[in-house]
């Protein structure tokens, strides 16, 4: 079991290598168990048992189980994560020639680990946005897949003092090099991107790119690593990983109880935006399910009052090379299990209700579960846990899987630690 759940995993985080492909790929597993696509624009019929899910921005999607059980007085149970990614996000207009290079200029979407990004073999996915030949606009998703591109690093003898934590200027220094010109040769972005369109199933009809949204990413695959495979490696574990499992999850899940999982977009940059946790999407969701119930004014403030929500996103274990970096009592380990997150000013939304709660779930299924609390000397990250736990008032818990080298390029999990959180998750959808 354990290994067909790491296969899957790791398919999906080879097929997903922006948000917008994340949903795509989100899409076929869920309509592949049966649930149905509805839309913001029209009127929702649903059903007690039914199973459906909404798309919001092409990269962030709602999925949702309408249980038997009576809603309000049974209450919702949800799961959150993120599609996004800390990434290289290419500039509207970044074409640069310099001494016969093609160049593209890139800003550093969300808190990127900058040094791994060097030296990698990088290609170029994500949404364009063309008129066709009848002047209608369209939009379609786009992945390379083929290498094109690579941020080479300057040359120890040419920076002798490389290793000794030089700075890097992302402005400056991080361009990818794409090719080099011949004589009288150019280059322009949205005539490569045009072709790039037009070579796609039904692209043929393109005529004028308008706009893009399009990342870099490493093209080195996702696998499971160490003497006994014991190590998962890929790009995007966070928090695609929480994205994937809370998936699996429902798409097992009973009907009797009414159960969401929301993959928002932009929390790698604050969750501001129409898909991001502070805009409106869960809660439009929550507010239909009512509505679809003739649920009563109060309606919301009682429903709320029998929910709970696992916020799902990556912890930091504790880095064999750098022990001193955690507090001693509170550096979880990979593979023992998934983590719970506790911060005294809020930062995760964990509390004792929610985080008793968890544990009570974790012992059913047996599963072990692990406490992070960071260092009192360093800050703390958050997650979509206060936003989401602030906008609905839903009690929350702040829960992921260890992990090293968040916001790197690639990151390394334990193989065994996704599976057992994923248990834990079915069992909160079927409490």
């Amino acid at each position: 079991m354990i290994a067909d759940f790491n296969a899957r995993l790791l398919d999906f985080l080879d097929s997903s290598p922006t948000p917008f492909h994340a949903v795509e790929s989100l899409k076929k597993r869920l309509a592949a168990s049966g649930f149905e696509q509805v839309a913001d624009g029209d009127s929702w019929h649903l059903e007690p048992g039914g199973r459906y899910f909404i798309v919001r921005n092409d990269s962030a999607l709602v999925a949702f189980v309408c249980g038997t059980e009576p809603l309000v007085e049974n209450g919702i149970r949800v799961a959150g994560a993120h599609t996004d990614s800390p990434c290289l996000k290419l500039k509207p207009v970044p074409e640069s020639k310099k001494q016969g290079y093609v160049q593209l200029g890139v800003e550093v979407y969300g808190g990127a680990l900058l040094n791994p990004w060097f030296d990698r073999d990088l290609s170029l996915a994500g949404r364009v946005d063309y008129l066709d030949a009848d002047g209608a606009l369209k939009s379609t998703l786009l992945d390379l897949r083929k290498p094109i591109a690579f941020i080479p690093s300057l040359a120890i003898h040419l920076d002798r003092t490389a290793n000794e934590g030089r700075k890097i200027n992302p402005q400056t220094e991080m361009a990818p090099l794409i090719s080099q010109l011949g004589e009288g040769e150019d280059f322009c972005l949205e005539a490569f991107l045009l072709e790039q369109i037009k070579a796609q199933p039904g692209g043929d009809s393109a005529a004028e790119v308008l706009s893009h949204e399009l990342m870099f990413y490493d093209t080195q695959p996702a696998k499971l690593l160490g003497l006994k495979d014991e190590f998962l490696a890929s790009a995007r574990l966070d928090n695609l990983l929480s994205c994937f499992l809370a998936c699996e999850a429902l798409c097992d899940s009973p009907v009797t109880h009414t159960s969401i999982v929301v993959c928002n977009d932009h929390e790698e940059v604050g969750s501001v935006s129409t898909s991001g946790a502070q805009g409106p999407l869960l809660r439009s969701v929550v507010d239909r399910l009512l509505g679809s119930v003739g649920a009563e004014a109060d309606g919301f403030d009682r429903l709320i009052s029998q929910s709970a929500m696992l916020s799902i996103d990556n912890a930091h274990g504790i880095h064999p090379n750098f022990i001193d970096r955690h507090d001693d009592k509170h550096g979880p380990l990979l593979n023992k299990g998934p983590v719970i997150k506790v911060n005294a000013n809020q930062r995760y939304a964990s509390n004792s209700h929610s985080v008793a709660l968890f544990k009570s779930l974790c012992m059913k299924v047996g599963v072990t579960p692990q406490l992070f609390a960071m260092r009192a000397d360093m800050a703390c990250g958050s997650t979509i846990g206060p936003i989401t736990s602030a906008s609905l008032g839903i009690e929350t818990v702040d829960v992921g899987v260890p992990t090293f080298g968040m916001h790197s390029i690639r990151e390394l999990a334990g193989s065994d630690d996704a599976p057992a959180l994923a248990k834990v998750v079915a069992a909160f959808f079927a409490r």
